[in-house]
């Protein structure tokens, strides 16, 4: 990976990708720094620290600690990923949506206007949940009368405009920079919060008893997934083809052995940062409700701890991982291609039986991966109910952080494949 980003840094195009990148990772810690008015700091930070609320801890993880200091953003990239499932869901129920996604690059950029309009609009709702939630919690300055009003305004519309911020920090590094924008704003976000983590490690070993054996061995056990996560992200099942020969003028054609390769885990860590976009809505939801009342104990019920929470989760990341790959492989595309190129799956008829095997195999490696990145997910749960240790940084940080960061590595090694010609003499 060293020799990936050195070799990269000789090339002046993508030192400048990786300067730009760098310096939208600047801005945003910049912005992960400046603090929303009208809230009690001191307040927010001990409700989500003691332990009381692991999801907002969670949460406040993948944001850098940006939610635990009330900083513009807060809210972190999820209301634009929200808005993107939901446009993405909707382009297949709705006909000019699914004809707009077809028209190449111009029907992407008028989908994209309307998921940025429609992150505004979440953006704002989730804004309000916020608020009412900090309101409930006695963290704002002001809770009625005029002062309650104005604070209410400006809380909502800072935490607003901070995500719509994010969502186009991100787009900026997609178009200019190296690497998926949103995925580089998480990577960095949980990386800043690394001398925290070693401080929580001290302070669980310096209390002693269980945890002199328990810090180790989680310790281990986060070495075991990193490994795990990179031999399963390079993983794949190769599909042989058999190319038949053709005579052009008088030139022969074909005749070679190739293969399609199917990644166990194609989609990323997308369906783990889909999935828990949704599994905190009703956390989010809860903030409206008043904490005595019987609905807010039905949403405690999805607390990061609980079973019901885990369960969901992990049935998500299952659901996020087909969808994703359905929306990338298309069997039968590829059987046509194949026919087109004279080409054939050994022992399989061409046409739909193709496509079928070529179903049945991605549907199985797709199987093998939504479940490893759900026990990978839900893992830490476990471990946070079973152990008393509140892990926020467990599987789905580790999913992002090594999955970001062979991405990228894939990435900068592509553009540099690209920017390499051999010459005549070479």
């Amino acid at each position: 990976m060293f020799d990936t980003f050195r070799n990269a840094w000789r090339s002046p195009e993508l030192r400048k990708k990786l300067l730009y990148t760098l310096l939208v990772i600047v801005i945003f810690r910049i912005g992960a720094a400046i603090t929303v008015p009208y809230l009690n700091l001191t307040a927010l930070h001990n409700e989500i620290t003691s332990g009381g609320n692991s999801l907002m801890g969670y949460i406040d993880i993948l944001t850098g600690g940006a939610l635990s200091r009330a900083t513009i953003f807060s809210m972190s990239v999820t209301p634009y990923i929200n808005a993107t499932i939901i446009i993405q869901l909707l382009t297949v129920a709705i006909p000019a949506l699914e004809r707009l996604s077809k028209e190449g690059e111009v029907g992407r950029k008028k989908l994209n206007s309307i998921t940025r309009v429609f992150t505004m609009f979440l953006g704002l709702g989730q804004g309000l949940g916020m608020y009412f939630y900090l309101l409930n919690s006695h963290i704002t300055q002001y809770s009625t009368g005029f002062s309650a009003v104005f604070a209410a305004i400006v809380i909502v519309a800072v935490f607003t405009a901070g995500s719509c911020l994010m969502m186009w920090l991100g787009e900026q590094i997609n178009d200019k920079g190296i690497g998926n924008g949103i995925s580089i704003l998480l990577f960095a976000g949980i990386v800043s919060r690394g001398p925290s983590i070693g401080s929580a490690i001290s302070k669980y070993w310096s209390i002693g008893g269980k945890y002199h054996v328990l810090i180790p061995v989680l310790i281990v056990l986060g070495l075991f997934v990193i490994v795990a996560i990179v031999f399963m992200n390079d993983a794949e099942r190769r599909i042989p083809v058999q190319y038949a020969k053709r005579v052009v003028g008088r030139k022969m054609y074909g005749g070679q052995s190739s293969y399609i390769p199917i990644k166990v885990t194609m989609s990323g860590v997308m369906p783990i940062i889909f999935a828990s976009s949704i599994v905190s809505i009703p956390s989010i939801i809860g903030g409206f409700l008043p904490k005595a009342s019987t609905i807010y104990k039905v949403f405690t019920w999805f607390g990061y701890t609980s079973w019901l929470y885990a369960v969901v989760y992990f049935v998500l990341i299952i659901l996020f991982n087909f969808f994703y790959v359905a929306i990338q492989y298309n069997p039968f595309e590829i059987s046509n291609n194949l026919r087109k190129n004279n080409g054939g799956i050994p022992g399989i008829r061409p046409g739909k039986p193709t496509a079928d095997f070529i179903q049945r195999v991605i549907s199985r490696v797709t199987l093998i991966g939504a479940v490893f990145l759900g026990v990978v997910a839900v893992l830490p749960i476990a471990l946070s109910a079973g152990a008393g240790l509140n892990i926020a940084l467990g599987g789905t940080s580790l999913l992002i952080l090594v999955g970001v960061a062979l991405d990228t590595q894939r990435q900068l090694e592509s553009q540099m494949m690209m920017r390499h010609y051999k010459g005549f003499l070479e």
